[in-house]
């Protein structure tokens, strides 16, 4: 699972330098909406915090049944402070602007193959084998 951690951050920074990254459940959502095609992976995020927030928790049931039904890989993180950092996506307080979903869209230059994405697909593969259909992955520390 510490491989999974490190291949999606390497994932998430590729993508991000490439321009490949949609932030945010209700930008996520219009993505998946508009060009649902155009969706190569999906990470759902979450802490303690916002565990019980039952609108999260119906958005993230809708982008899960979305992503299955369209065969979109998807994570769940359980930090979304150490994914914030990854992305460079806090706020002038040091708190995580809404990394709650994250999708990594197909770029519009061919020539882009990131080896973590790959990875994370067979991670995914092997773990809907197992009946874990939204695998969780623990980010590496800094």
């Amino acid at each position: 699972m510490q491989c999974a951690g490190k291949s999606l951050e390497k994932l998430l920074v590729s993508a991000q330098r490439q321009e490949c990254l949609t932030v945010g459940v209700y930008e996520s959502a219009k993505v998946m909406n508009v060009d649902p095609d155009c969706v190569a992976f999906c990470v759902l995020a979450t802490d303690e915090e916002y565990e019980c927030d039952i609108a999260l928790q119906i958005h993230f049931t809708l982008i899960q049944a979305f992503c299955f039904d369209n065969d979109i890989d998807i994570v769940r993180v359980n930090d979304t402070q150490r994914l914030a950092e990854i992305l460079g996506d806090t706020d002038e307080s040091g708190e995580p602007k809404d990394v709650h979903c994250i999708l990594v869209t197909n770029p519009s230059e061919a020539s882009w193959k990131e080896p973590s994405l790959e990875k994370l697909s067979l991670f995914c593969e092997e773990s809907r084998s197992f009946n874990e259909w939204v695998p969780a992955i623990i980010l590496p520390e800094r």
